[in-house]
């Protein structure tokens, strides 16, 4: 866990069409999270069982067509510098472009593993035409066809020979909490609150190489590993496309973490790109608790704080059973009630449910409620059990799977979080054969 992919290139060249086909194959093969709008830009993805991360980074190039080529050149730097793997796409029916190579010139100087992937290559007649890409002097073209997949397969396959394996911080049993969320809305301040001197902290420990920071915090009856990769390093030299790069870093703290903790800015609520980083959370399948911050600066009345949960929780939907704390860490206020939330979370994520309780608590509501006939198939659930995976899963055995719906999926879910403490948390549903 916690290698990511980049897909860089000048427009027009498929990086969203590899993208689509690398996130898509595992759509295919492994459940999505009912109601998780998929974002464009960001997707999970494995090959021969191994996991990754993929971003789009054409996506975030939302220029005019003068300004494309300075937009391109931040998106490879941030790439460069996040992620682990980077597929720079050119396109063969075309040829080379300057463009081509002013993001070659770029990339030569990288130290991390870069794919020369010449796209488009539909027919076997195309392949010498690859040999004039050998000018950007990146080694080895890899010809692949995104739109039917030709290659695509042995690309993938070195690929993953240069994932990086797990740093033993993420193998800790102590509970990895992560502070995310855009830019501007209080995470170091949050960070530096929770680490301050008077605390009894041990000095930071260089978690993997992919730059995630791991802190032992010990303190007011707290164990837990801080995950903390905002403010890492001065962008001196980088003037960010500031959507992208909150986002490639939140996708580092996320996957290295088992419990999030989302920052949003109370005066500006939750925004576009705080939904975009939540629905990150939830396809990771990882703990969850919105924090608003500067909670000072709101005026309020009696029911201040219950109106403004209702209105996240309408744009969450159809996730909406996790915790939120109104908190301003400028004043120290609920800084504590934060890492509670969180410890409570990281408990509901690892709560095993007997089998008989499961049984006896959620058969007799099927009963009562059983899922609607298909043409006049009946369905009847006999079993019901927990599986033993990182988040909470159950499976519901039943003669006909493949004829229950999504709604009456969410259903169980509902049943289960209303029974059984599992808030901040995914819950997943599998419907398997008797």
């Amino acid at each position: 866990m916690g290698n990511i992919i980049a897909i860089v290139g000048r427009p027009n060249v498929g990086k969203s069409t590899l993208f689509n086909r690398l996130t898509e194959s595992r759509q295919a093969i492994v459940e999505e999270t009912s109601g998780v709008t998929r974002d464009r830009h960001y997707g999970r993805s494995d090959w021969n069982g191994i996991e990754f991360s993929v971003i789009d980074t054409g996506g975030y190039v939302n220029a005019s067509d003068d300004v494309f080529e300075k937009e391109i050149q931040k998106q490879v730097t941030i790439a460069i510098e996040e992620a682990d793997v980077i597929l720079f796409l050119v396109d063969i029916r075309i040829g080379l472009s300057s463009m081509d190579e002013d993001v070659a010139s770029i990339l030569r100087r990288v130290k991390k593993p870069v794919f020369l992937i010449a796209n488009k290559a539909d027919q076997q007649a195309m392949y010498p035409e690859s040999s004039e890409f050998y000018r950007l002097g990146l080694g080895k073209i890899h010809l692949i066809s995104a739109i039917n997949g030709t290659g695509t397969g042995d690309l993938l396959d070195e690929v993953v020979k240069h994932f990086k394996e797990n740093d033993e911080n993420q193998n800790s049993d102590l509970p990895k909490f992560a502070v995310i969320g855009r830019p501007n809305v209080g995470k170091s301040s949050l960070v530096n609150a929770l680490l301050g001197k008077d605390r009894n902290i041990v000095t930071s420990v260089p978690g993997t190489t992919r730059d995630s920071i791991y802190t032992p915090y010990n303190a007011y009856g707290f164990k837990f590993l801080l995950v903390d990769t905002a403010g890492l390093r001065k962008k001196s030299k980088v003037r960010e496309n500031i959507e992208f790069y909150s986002v490639m870093r939140s996708v580092r703290a996320i996957e290295n973490s088992d419990v999030c903790i989302l920052m949003i800015d109370a005066t500006h609520g939750m925004e576009g790109q705080d939904i975009n980083i939540l629905h990150i959370v939830e396809r990771n399948r990882k703990g969850l608790v919105v924090v608003v911050n500067k909670w000072d600066l709101i005026e309020k009345g009696a029911n201040t704080h219950i109106e403004y949960a209702d209105a996240i929780r309408a744009v969450t939907s159809p996730f909406t059973d996790f915790p939120i704390v109104f908190t301003s860490v400028n004043e120290k206020q609920r800084i504590h009630k934060t890492l509670d939330l969180a410890n409570d979370v990281y408990k509901n994520m690892t709560r095993k449910i007997k089998t008989s309780v499961l049984n006896d608590a959620i058969l007799p509501i099927i009963s009562n409620n059983p899922p609607p006939a298909v043409k006049g198939k009946y369905i009847k659930i006999k079993y019901i059990t927990q599986l033993n995976t990182r988040f909470p899963a159950f499976a519901f055995f039943c003669n006909f799977p493949n004829l229950v719906k999504e709604s009456y999926k969410r259903f169980l879910e509902n049943q289960i979080r209303i029974n059984f403490q599992f808030s901040g948390t995914p819950v997943i549903i599998y419907i398997r054969k008797k």
